[in-house]
């Protein structure tokens, strides 16, 4: 895993000006924005966006906004990556479950946020981007991450509890099974809403296993298709 605490963004080869770029991406679309958990813009400066994107979108890498991947699919703008992150509230040790892995961006965050000892689960749904996410994870030796092909929305159960829960697609609610999968005390953090406009939910389970909801930034994400979300 690289490492975040101590080294400046780990660049590919003859991409030196991305070190600059992601910093006045975190000055100017997070910092001046709110965010302000200084681990959550620590982790965003050092994972290098660029290198979950293919090369044709390099330079619009760390522009304010969506950007295709595969498959229909999207990586979200880094300012949504932030806020969801920064609600999450991941502390080393946890153990995460990710519902939506896309092409491993959010993964790797999640991933630096739970060191030393913090493993996160990351479900997805389309096997190429799966396979895509892998790779790019392998890069930068991410091996607290277990990436999972299948229905998200029935989360990970042989490797639950979670203590916290992030799901990166837009649901009408928040699935049961994800709910059961979240420890108590655990957090949940997702878009719910209908399939063109959302807001984040942020799902507090407190130790008797009830919930506390409370909403925050409206958003508009990739439908969460599953047993549980919305049909294909």
């Amino acid at each position: 895993m690289i490492n975040w605490q101590n080294d400046p963004p780990r660049l590919l080869a003859d991409e030196q000006d991305f070190g600059r770029v992601a910093e006045h991406m975190v000055q100017s679309q997070l910092a001046a924005r709110g965010i302000a958990d200084p681990r959550v813009l620590r982790a965003m400066r050092c994972a290098p966006r660029h290198a979950f994107l293919g090369p044709a979108l390099f330079r619009r890498a760390y522009d304010d906004c969506a950007l295709a991947s595969l498959n229909n699919q999207t990586i979200s703008q880094p300012y949504m990556v932030a806020v969801m992150t920064e609600l999450l509230d991941v502390q080393p040790g946890m153990s995460v479950l990710e519902v939506g892995t896309g092409t491993g961006y959010q993964t790797l965050i999640l991933a630096m946020l739970a060191l030393p000892d913090g493993r996160v689960t990351s479900i997805e749904r389309d096997d190429d981007l799966a396979d895509l996410a892998r790779a790019n994870l392998d890069r930068f030796n991410a091996d607290n991450v277990t990436v999972l092909v299948g229905d998200g929305t029935l989360g990970a159960p042989d490797a639950g509890p979670f203590d916290r829960v992030l799901v990166t697609a837009a649901a009408p609610d928040a699935p049961r099974a994800l709910l059961d999968q979240l420890a108590a005390p655990g957090r949940m953090v997702i878009p719910v809403g209908d399939r063109d406009s959302q807001s984040l939910i942020t799902i507090d389970k407190r130790d008797d296993g009830t919930f506390r909801r409370a909403m925050s930034t409206p958003c508009r994400f990739v439908p969460l298709i599953g047993e549980q979300g919305w049909d294909a």
